[in-house]
């Protein structure tokens, strides 16, 4: 085994061990010379039976990864090839297997297995839709990584295949039994995209229930036997992808995705709501029929026609949106441009309506890990604020979520330099839920993360000229500086989103910084190395095991960094002053 501390290559320092297998070990490791953390798959000769064969394995496995582009797929680096091993230098992705959630926590709630499975889906589309298709055939919680940021990324490429359309079946039976598509068994045919899509509904089918198709029973059972709870259509989604016969089951990706967007459509109960709703329509049409030919059926009509149109281009764009992984563009108003034209459509025919508008949001923070470029987040204010009075027309609270989702993302896509104009929208988007929501923990929420934005944009508003400052009377760096204080001390804060509160602890920290000349001439010193010494406790408390965010020690690192460079400033300013005094 590599030794910890140990240097790879020449470059790659070996941090720790973070998995091992039957034939590797997987060890976190970081290149100090780029500051990136990478992952080190360790395969040693000795050991090890047929070397060889397993080495050509792991090479197919890398010249596939190497040619993959896509978001849930892992990057290969580096292949070194030494005397006592066969080490493969890849992305090192944080997180925690979908098996070990299972073992933590058993079945995982609905509504994530599906939002992981249509992540998989598309990364499945995308391996299919190569030249010649890739079919990844192993499936299964183990290989599929859940990141701190909700997005998932698929694993272990040792099984996957080239598809040849000149074979009738495949010379190797390989996959996960349980898991593992019959055809994968040999004698049933050639593995194909349904393969793959067998393995999904089996690993689906695992998450949701928490039993495992490879252990007693040894049979999948319609998931609501385990819980009624479940959705029908989910059930139904499961049970076609693992149809025995490859003809049974869909037949392609798309028609998955597409079902998995719409899986609360296929529940019984909204079947049997939609069959009374068509028997009311067909009712009502034949009684506008025979009584008012007129105007108020043409109205009907319109209206009927407005609303089908609005859904069916919302769907025809995210379906759209999902087709085009790998694809490259500048930022998502480049690569989205089909897609958007077609929910500004929708937008012009129901500007009231927020879906349209959530859902380009989605669109935006998926292109961006959960923030918006200042491109896009043009387009998107604009367009709600253009038309927020039809959408709190219609509803206000939605209105008022849209806003905090704006801000939020604002909030979150501050780059150093662009510190101003980051929380300067946020603000704006912030006030604007304050003056329209109702609903108090909304309020709540949007109050906190409030008064930190608004504490940076207040900074350069704040009084330079504090000299011959009369006594008792409150200067804007006073306001600040007690509003700094009330917001570290709250503990509201310490049940904040990791990721809101590393940034908010980032922002008092510059502001402390930057600020202490102007915060020591108005505050007491030991009053601003309180707040300095509250703020590193506060820091030092954000746990890096929770999966919110990626590098939480280095982030804690370098704002702690700062901190203590703000203590070395207030150190040599104390030092003039001394020394002015001799």
């Amino acid at each position: 085994m590599l030794e910890i501390g140990s240097l790879v290559d020449g470059k790659y320092k070996v941090l720790r061990v973070v998995g091992q297998g039957g034939m590797s070990v997987v060890y976190q490791a970081v290149n100090e010379k780029a500051n990136k953390i990478w992952a080190i798959k360790e395969v040693r000769k000795d050991g090890v039976q047929n070397f060889e064969v397993v080495k050509q394995n792991l090479i197919v496995e890398t010249e596939l990864l190497k040619r993959f582009n896509h978001p849930n797929l892992p990057s290969i680096i580096d292949v070194i090839d030494t005397e006592d091993a066969f080490l493969i230098v890849m992305d090192y992705i944080e997180g925690n297997s979908l098996s070990k959630s299972l073992e933590e926590s058993g079945a995982q709630d609905q509504e994530d297995v599906v939002e992981w499975s249509k992540q998989l889906c598309d990364v499945l589309g995308y391996l299919h839709s190569r030249k010649p298709p890739i079919i990844y055939r192993d499936m299964k919680p183990a290989n599929v990584m859940l990141k701190p940021d909700g997005n998932i990324s698929l694993i272990d490429f040792g099984t996957a295949r080239e598809f040849k359309s000149s074979s009738v079946e495949d010379t190797t039976c390989l996959g996960t039994q349980g898991y593992a598509a019959p055809e994968q068994y040999g004698g049933h045919g050639q593995t194909d995209a349904r393969t793959d899509i067998y393995c999904l509904g089996a690993t689906m089918y695992h998450l949701v229930t928490g039993h495992n198709p490879s252990m007693p029973p040894y049979e999948m059972y319609p998931i609501r036997q385990w819980n009624p709870a479940l959705s029908s259509g989910l059930e139904q989604i499961i049970i076609k992808c693992t149809q025995r016969n490859p003809e049974d089951r869909y037949q392609n990706c798309a028609e998955l995705m597409y079902d998995l967007e719409h899986y609360r459509d296929l529940d019984i109960e909204n079947q049997k709501t939609q069959k009374k709703r068509w028997k009311g329509f067909l009712i009502c049409a034949i009684l506008t029929v025979v009584f008012a030919l007129g105007a108020v059926g043409l109205k009907i009509g319109e209206n009927m026609l407005k609303a089908s149109t609005y859904d069916g281009l919302i769907e025809d764009a995210l379906y759209k949106a999902s087709q085009q992984s790998g694809k490259e563009g500048t930022d998502g108003t480049e690569k989205y441009k089909e897609e958007i034209a077609m929910l500004d459509k929708a937008i012009k025919l129901e500007p009231g309506n927020t879906k349209a508008y959530s859902e380009l949001l989605k669109l935006y923070k998926n292109e961006g890990d959960w923030f918006l470029s200042s491109k896009e987040y043009i387009d998107l204010s604009t367009k709600v604020y253009s038309h927020r009075n039809e959408i709190k027309e219609k509803d206000k609270e939605a209105y008022a979520q849209l806003a905090k989702e704006i801000a939020d993302a604002s909030f979150l896509a501050v780059d150093e330099g662009e510190e101003t104009k980051g929380y300067e929208n946020a603000n704006t988007w912030y006030d604007r839920v304050l003056e329209t929501s109702k609903d108090e923990q909304l309020i709540k929420e949007t109050t906190t993360r409030n008064t930190i934005v608004k504490s940076w944009v207040d900074k350069d508003k704040a009084s330079l000229n504090l000299e011959g400052k009369e006594t008792g009377i409150d200067t804007p760096y006073d306001n600040l500086f007690k509003m700094l204080s009330t917001f570290v001390n709250d503990s509201d804060m310490d049940n904040e989103n990791i990721v809101i509160r590393l940034r908010c602890y980032k922002t008092v920290s510059n502001l402390l910084f930057t600020k202490d000349y102007e915060f020591l001439n108005v505050v007491k010193r030991d009053e601003f190395n309180e707040l300095v010494n509250t703020l590193s406790q506060k820091i030092s408390q954000v746990e890096s095991s929770e999966q919110y965010v990626s590098n939480v020690d280095k982030y804690k690192g370098y704002l702690k960094t700062m901190l203590e460079g703000t203590k070395e400033e207030i150190e040599k300013m104390q030092e003039g002053k001394n020394n002015a005094g001799k």
